[in-house]
Parts: C-alpha cells; sequence; structure tokens
C-alpha cells in the first residue's frame, strides 16, 4: 500500500505487525466498530509513519511492550495508543479480579463466553529476529486479531470513570518503551574502575572477587577460623553462637549491635557483595552495551502502579554506580525529582487546608516541623511516615498524635482507607486504580470470633496489616497515577533532540544536547503543572520538581 493517509477520516485506528516486517491496520468508529476494509502494508513501520503524520491517530493494539518497540527501531515515533492489556488489568482491578489473565486472548475470551486462557508472559526478545517478527497470537475462536481488538476495545469502555486513568497508562507505556530504546548514557570504563577499586581485579568464574575474599578471610579468622560462608546467613548465627554470642539473624540491623571484631569486616564484606552480585562484571556484560543502559520496564508492575523491572535492577541503581551515568559529549542530563511527593498527594486528596497550606514550601517538612514541630524536622517526618505507613512504634505514636491533632481531615482520610481495609474492603487511588481484595485465607482468619466469642490475636494482627496496605496503597498509588500522567504529557513537550533515559517513582532523567536544557526545565515542570492539574483540578498543593543540568548522574543531589 502505497499511500494510506487518504483512507481514514477518524483518529481510532487497530493495529497488528505480522511477520517479515508486515502488518495490518484498520480504521475504527469511536465506539470501536470498523470504519473501513482491513488495510495490509509491507513493510508496516512506514505505513504507520505517514498515518502518525497525517492523521495522529490513537492506535488500539494489544500490548505497547510488544508492539512499540519494533516501531521505534524503525525510526518511528507515536503520540497515543490504547494498550489493551493495561486497560484489562486496571478494569479487572476495578472489579475486584486482579488475579485473572488480562492479555488479548484472554479479554477475548471472556466477550465470547469462553474460559480465558492463562497469559502467555513476555515474549522472548531477540535481537537476531527480523523488524516485526511477533510469534503468532492463537486467539479463542479463531478471531482476527483485528477483529480481536474491535469487539475487546468495545467492551472496554465499560467503565468511563478509568477513562483518564487508561490515557495515563497507556501513554506511560509509550515512554517506557522510548526510554528502552534510547537507553540511559552508562559508561563501561568508570564502571570497571568502580568495580576495580570496590571488589579488585575480575575473578576467574565461581571465584570470589580478590578484596572480598580478603574480608571473608578476615570474618572466618575473627569468628576462630572455622570453614565459614559469608553468604550463608545460618552459617553466620552458628558461627556466632559457637563464639558465646546469641543473634537471631545474620541481618545488619542485628550485627551492628553485636560487639565482636568478625562484625566490621562482615558488614564491609556484606556491602560490597551486593554490588558484586547486583552490579557487578556479568551485570555490565549482560544489560550494557554501545554506551548504553537498556532496561526491560513493566509497567504499573506493582500492585499500586508503580513501576517494576524485568531484570537489570533497573529501579534500584546504587549511589556509587551513578558515578557511571555520564551525558554524550555536547549533552547533558537534566535529572528532576518531585519533592515529598507523597505527602503531597496527601494533602491534594484530602483537602485538608491547613496541610495544603504547608505544602506551599519546597521543603514540605521543613515547613511542617516550623507549624507543628518546633522546627524539628526529623520528627516531622517521622510522623508525616507513619500517618501515610501505618507506623507506631517508638516516637511514631506520639508524633502521629500531634499530627493528627492539627492536621485531622488528612489524618483521617488514611485512617478511614485502613479501616476499610481491616474490614476487608477495597480502596481507589485518584484515578481510579484499586486494591485487591485479600485473600480467603485472610477471610477466614478475620470473619469471625473463636468458641469463647473473643477476637484472637492473630485475626486482629492481619486485619491491622492489610489496613495498613490499604492506608498506604490510597496515597502510593495516587502518586504512580501522577507519575503516569506527568510521563505521558512529558514526553510530547520535550524538545525533539532530548529523550527521557529513566523515571524511578518519583523521579525522571532526561538525556538532552547542552544548548536544549533550559527548554527541558520547562517542559518538565510544565508537564508537572499539568499532571497536577488532570488529577486534582485547581488545587492550591504545589507539586514542585526540581531540576537541575549535570553532566553525570551522581552530581544531581
Amino acid at each position: 500500500m502505497s499511500d494510506p493517509t487518504g483512507t481514514i477520516r477518524g483518529v481510532l485506528v487497530a493495529l497488528v505487525p505480522e511477520a517479515d516486517g508486515a502488518g495490518r491496520w484498520q480504521e475504527l468508529h469511536d465506539d470501536g466498530t470498523p470504519a473501513g476494509p482491513a488495510m495490509t502494508a509491507s513493510p508496516l513501520a512506514p505505513a504507520v509513519a505517514a498515518l502518525e503524520r497525517a492523521h495522529r491517530p490513537r492506535w488500539v493494539w494489544a500490548d505497547t511492550a510488544e508492539v512499540y518497540p519494533a516501531l521505534l527501531a524503525s525510526g518511528v515515533r507515536v503520540d497515543r495508543c490504547w494498550d489493551v492489556h493495561l486497560t484489562e488489568a486496571l478494569l479487572l482491578g476495578a472489579e475486584g479480579r486482579h488475579r485473572e489473565p488480562r492479555e488479548l486472548p484472554a479479554a477475548l475470551a471472556r466477550e465470547l463466553g469462553l474460559p480465558a486462557p492463562a497469559d502467555a508472559g513476555p515474549r522472548k526478545k531477540d535481537d537476531e529476529l527480523t523488524l516485526f517478527d511477533p510469534e503468532p497470537v492463537v486467539l479463542p475462536g479463531g478471531t482476527d486479531e483485528l477483529a480481536a481488538l474491535s469487539l475487546v476495545y468495545r467492551a472496554q469502555q465499560r467503565n468511563p470513570a478509568l477513562g483518564l486513568l487508561i490515557a495515563a497508562e497507556s501513554a506511560s507505556a509509550l515512554a517506557a518503551a522510548e526510554m528502552t530504546h534510547h537507553g540511559l548514557p552508562w559508561r563501561e570504563d568508570v564502571h570497571l574502575r568502580i568495580l576495580e577499586e570496590v571488589l579488585g581485579p575480575r575473578p576467574a568464574p565461581g571465584a570470589r572477587p580478590k578484596l572480598l575474599q580478603d574480608l571473608a578471610d578476615q570474618v572466618q579468622e575473627a569468628l576462630g577460623g572455622r570453614e565459614l560462608n559469608p553468604d550463608a546467613p545460618a552459617g553466620i548465627v552458628r558461627a556466632f553462637a559457637r563464639a558465646g554470642i546469641d543473634v537471631p539473624s545474620a541481618r545488619r540491623w542485628v550485627l551492628k549491635k553485636v560487639d565482636h571484631p568478625a562484625v566490621a569486616p562482615l558488614l564491609d564484606y556484606k556491602e560490597r557483595a551486593r554490588l558484586w552480585v547486583a552490579h557487578g562484571w556479568s551485570w555490565l556484560d549482560t544489560w550494557v552495551s554501545d554506551g548504553r543502559f537498556r532496561p526491560d520496564y513493566v509497567v504499573g508492575g506493582v500492585v499500586s502502579g508503580r513501576w517494576a523491572s524485568r531484570g537489570g535492577a533497573a529501579l534500584q541503581i546504587p549511589r556509587l554506580l551513578r558515578r557511571a551515568v555520564v551525558a554524550d559529549e555536547g549533552w547533558c542530563l537534566v535529572a528532576a525529582d518531585a519533592s515529598q511527593l507523597e505527602p503531597r498527594i496527601l494533602a491534594a486528596l484530602s483537602e485538608d487546608a491547613r496541610l495544603m497550606e504547608v505544602c506551599g514550601d519546597d521543603d514540605l517538612y521543613a515547613a511542617l516541623a516550623e507549624d507543628s514541630f518546633k522546627g524539628e524536622r526529623p520528627r516531622a517526618k517521622i510522623a508525616m511516615l507513619s500517618a501515610m505507613y501505618g507506623g507506631t512504634a517508638g516516637e511514631a505514636g506520639p508524633l502521629l498524635a500531634v499530627l493528627r491533632k492539627r492536621f485531622p481531615v488528612a489524618v483521617g482520610y488514611v485512617e478511614a482507607a485502613a479501616q476499610a481495609g481491616e474490614q476487608g474492603r477495597m480502596v481507589r487511588t485518584r484515578l481510579g486504580r484499586t486494591s485487591p481484595a485479600p485473600s480467603q485465607a485472610w477471610q477466614e482468619l478475620t470473619g469471625g470470633a473463636d468458641d469463647a466469642g473473643e477476637v484472637s490475636s492473630s485475626s486482629r494482627r492481619a486485619a491491622r496489616n492489610w489496613g495498613r496496605f490499604t492506608r498506604n496503597f490510597v496515597v502510593q498509588g495516587s502518586a504512580a497515577d501522577w507519575t503516569a500522567a506527568l510521563l505521558g504529557v512529558l514526553r510530547t513537550r520535550l524538545p525533539v533532540n532530548a529523550h527521557l533515559v529513566f523515571f524511578q517513582h518519583d523521579e525522571v532523567l532526561v538525556h538532552c544536547p547542552r544548548a536544549d536544557a533550559d527548554a527541558v526545565i520547562e517542559a518538565i515542570a510544565s508537564a508537572g503543572r499539568e499532571a497536577t492539574r488532570l488529577l486534582f483540578g485547581e488545587t492550591p498543593v504545589r507539586f514542585p520538581m526540581n531540576a537541575v543540568p549535570v553532566e553525570c548522574y551522581a552530581d544531581a543531589k
């Protein structure tokens, strides 16, 4: 097909990539019904690019993570999409059906009244495959995939209240694919130098690095010379017992309280070993190529809506290794984070007038300390975190009592969510993301009193634990809603040569030419304002995005 652009009238297009770079697309009416014939294109990428330039449609496809990377590899970037997989997950969650399969075959089967097949999971990525070489999707009833997209899209209109969340989630999936495509700038030589500084030269396969082995020898000698594996917690506990010291575990916080010459080298060993295992030479070989770290992000991979990653520990880059994240020559990194995002989310959710006033400052905890805790910022932070996470141990309880008295509406908001969880009810985020229902085992444990008419301590404990989960879910999940909206807006407002290359909870990193740094900073600020407006309207709560241009990620904070 040489010129697809003249055939399309609407702005909704279903897309199915096929083998050998070919594919099919079909225009849809707003309600999802076909608005024209199915069209074939080989190669597909130029046809998509032409349609995107001429009409900027919303693409309806099965899974952004499966479809979009091949388009990006062909130089095709799209503006909008409807991700069937992510949408089905949100809709099922809103109906309390979090554990059901949500890929296109399952969604179609439900609409056809057939048993939903299990999800196949992510397809294997292979650089040797042709650009579009997807594994065949087997659909219930032998349904054509374009027809399936049309039918499932229509069915997914059943909950209009989730429209903004679906749009934000789909847009953030586009951002995730683009981040993987561009990759995070990564200096292999700097990473290798750090490994040698911390661990010593690269060891032979199966051996410990020299500096780790030296520490292991020190630990063994300090604990009597008997053979000891410092990576085996049970062995560490037994070795201390032989030395006359009873420790309940080999965890860091436990060992720090022990006065013994083995403790210092053992804690040092643990710190260095963490780098070796999680981000050592094997990690570098696997995840970094051509000066880029390209993780596989999982949008909404955590039940609260936060992202996860599939291998590579993308969301847990150690501060030490940020030295390896260096901008290309002539470029810079613009790092930005939403200052104290979750407390601001709570203020906007609850509409607590006093807390919203405190949120006028860039440093919310400092303002809160001046307002309620005699200027003691650490105590103000403990109080706020206790409200959001349900902490009551130590000084948290009294500090939370101060917060409750000063900001009863805000604290009441999360406590109502906790009470709902304790009763086994679901709670929802600002855009409607829904918490899962507790398990059947939880229901049985908390469902009633014993023979004497008393509620057991295990039942109360289980109820409180689930209440802490729902207490935090409404805040953390709404923060995930906000960042999904932020990413969806930001990717469309960056200068053409600027690339969003990293995202972690409330932090973004943009790689851009130095000349574009100011424009990127403004784009980030405006995206933060727009995300706030989309979620909360004209709220007085400020969500500052503190952006700074740097050459190296380690210099951002």
